[in-house]
This record gives C-alpha cells, structure tokens and sequence, in this order.
C-alpha cells in the first residue's frame, strides 16, 4: 500500500514552515492538536500566500501541545481537551474555541460500504472494554441485520499518545456507558482495556487503512482524505446518523459558549433528532504576556483572518466555523487579555 497518502505531521509543517520570504515576514509558531490539523493546514497555506507570514505548526496532540506552550516554547498551543478555568489561571493562558468538528468510528472490514455499519454507544464502548471480540457478536448483528459481517477478530485501534480526541471519545463513551465510566474513565489519556496504540489522528488512519478487521476512531476529515470506511452511530434521541455537516451542526447548535468560561463547552452526545454523537470543538490557548509580543500580535492576525476567510475552507473539509457572534466575543477576549503592546 502507498501510505504517502496518509496525512503526515512532519512531512506537512515542512510544507508549511516557510522561510522567511521578506524582511517583514513573520514565522509563527504552534503545537499540539491533530484534530484540527487539515483545516489548520489548509488556512496557512491560504494565509501564507496572501501575507507571505508561514505557520510552522507541530501536529503532535493536544498533550504535547499544552506542554510546549506551558514551556513557552511556541506562540500558540492546540487542543480538543479545553484546560479548566483553574488551569488557565494558573498557567497565565487565555482559551477560546476556533473550530468545531466531529469524531467517527472506521472500520476496514471487507465488502462494507463507509455508512453502511451501524453502532451505537454501548456496542461501541463494549468494543473498547474487550468485551465485544468478534464482528458478528450479537450486539453488532442486532443494529445490523442486513450487513454480512464476518467471524473475525475486532483488532482495536487507539491512540497512543495525550490526545483531545481520547479527551472527547472517552468522554462520550463515560456518557454511553457506566462500565466505562467507572472503569477506564474519561481524559487526554486512558489505561485502554484492549487495543493497539497509535500515535495522532494520522497514526490511526493509516492503522486501520492498513489492518483488515480493524476499527478506529479520527477526526472526520482524516476519514474522508484517507478514504476510510466511516460508520454510522445511534445518538441520544436514539435515531441513527451518519456523520456529515448538517448532523454536526445539528449537535454545535447546543453550545452556549457566552455563558460558559474559559469557553469550555464539551459538545459530545448532545440532545436532537439529527445531532452526531462525538462532535467536538478545538482550542487555541495563548499566554496573557506573551514572551515575543511581534509573534503573538501575528498569530492573533493570523486567527482573525481565519474567522473572516477561512469559514469556506473549514466546511470544504467538514468542518463547522465559529458562529459570528462567538468571534466578536474572542476578539474581545483578546482584546481585553492578551498583551501584545
């Protein structure tokens, strides 16, 4: 199999990091989350070409992404785990969301169709247990009637790493699943009962692409540029969907994000006929008093043409952009908390 294919952090901040092109241009510096990295990629590239200004940004999970900026060793850090109120003080760090999107289950199972499996929370977080081994167990074949679904073993693929996608999956399934809730229990990082480590939304992709009978979990975009095989899942209201802009928007509506501080709103297994289970926003985190102003002042220009360019883009990839009156309120966040004077 050509895995070049497969979304590389790596090989895709090189392409991005650009040199600086004239005297004035600036390099901006982030890491962390994988979640977000194609449209992140997408709005650089974008940017890059319209200001000459790179983003060299390190997909390497939301983890290690808190931990670089707590390091102050990049301008911005990323994440889908959004930090407390507490973890924000503490840290001198201002939060806010700049992107939702959705997390889907894929499967390589021979002769199944993206859509056609469906599974809905218990199956899903029994898989995970161990407890379901085979894909025609019961539970399975009960929400699946007219799919052949063969004997085999479910080999388990999770992610290895400090991850905002872990963050949002576990918690989903905390949400499904008592058993899970006090067992395993939610956060960036779990002790998984079962299951082969990988690292990054990208580790995971190409995991299961390449492992028959596998079945993972990713950010939706990574699902559709690695031509993954997606399930569908039942959600709260009991109706089975399938993942795609309007079902995530459907679950989005119900964040409240003016009443909320810090912007921590955690947008899994949301009430709704048409809402996706495991919709997700991703977060930027600054400090307060940045350790190089320019740099900050040109991530902040960068974060703000994405609000007003990038909405376009964010959706090509299934993305779902900040409502309008959330930005006004970020930017007057960073007006208010971020010294770049």
């Amino acid at each position: 199999m050509n895995i070049s294919r497969f979304i590389r952090p790596a090989a895709i901040a090189a392409a991005i990091a650009v040199s600086t092109l004239a005297a004035h241009a600036i390099d901006i510096t982030g890491a962390g989350a994988t979640f977000p990295y194609p449209v992140y990629a997408k709005w650089a590239d974008a940017y890059k070409k319209e200001t000459s200004n790179g983003l060299n940004y390190q997909s390497i999970g939301s983890g290690a992404g808190i931990k670089q900026i707590q390091a102050k060793t990049v301008t911005f850090g990323a994440t889908d785990a959004p930090l407390t109120v507490a973890d924000l003080e503490k840290n001198g760090l201002v939060q806010w969301p700049m992107v939702m999107g959705a997390i889907v289950m894929v499967v390589n199972l021979e002769g199944v169709k993206p859509g056609e499996l469906v599974l809905d929370g218990k199956a899903v977080a029994d898989i995970y247990l161990g407890k379901i081994k085979t894909w025609d167990d019961a539970a399975i074949k009960k929400l699946n009637a007219k799919v052949n679904l063969p004997s085999t073993q479910i080999i388990v693929v999770r992610r290895s790493d400090g991850s905002g996608t872990t963050f949002n999956f576990t918690d989903y399934l905390a949400k499904v699943s008592p058993e899970w809730a006090q067992k395993p229990g939610s956060g960036a990082a779990v002790e998984w009962p079962v299951g082969v480590g990988a690292k990054g939304n990208e580790g995971v992709a190409g995991n299961v692409a390449q492992t028959k009978n596998s079945i993972g979990y990713v950010e939706y975009a990574y699902a559709k540029q690695n031509k993954l095989t997606f399930t569908g899942l039942v959600n709260k209201a009991g109706k089975a969907v399938q993942p795609s802009v309007e079902t995530f928007q459907a679950a989005a509506s119900n964040a409240d994000w003016a009443k909320t501080p810090g912007y921590r709103v955690i947008l899994t297994n949301q009430p709704g006929d048409a809402s996706w289970p495991i919709t997700a926003a991703t977060f930027i985190l600054m400090h307060k008093v940045p350790v190089d102003k320019n740099a900050a002042s040109e991530a902040l220009k960068f974060f703000a043409w994405s609000f007003e360019k990038g909405d376009k883009m964010a959706e090509e990839l299934d993305y779902i952009p900040m409502p309008g009156a959330v930005v006004k309120l970020i930017k007057a966040t960073w007006e208010k908390e971020i010294a770049t004077k």
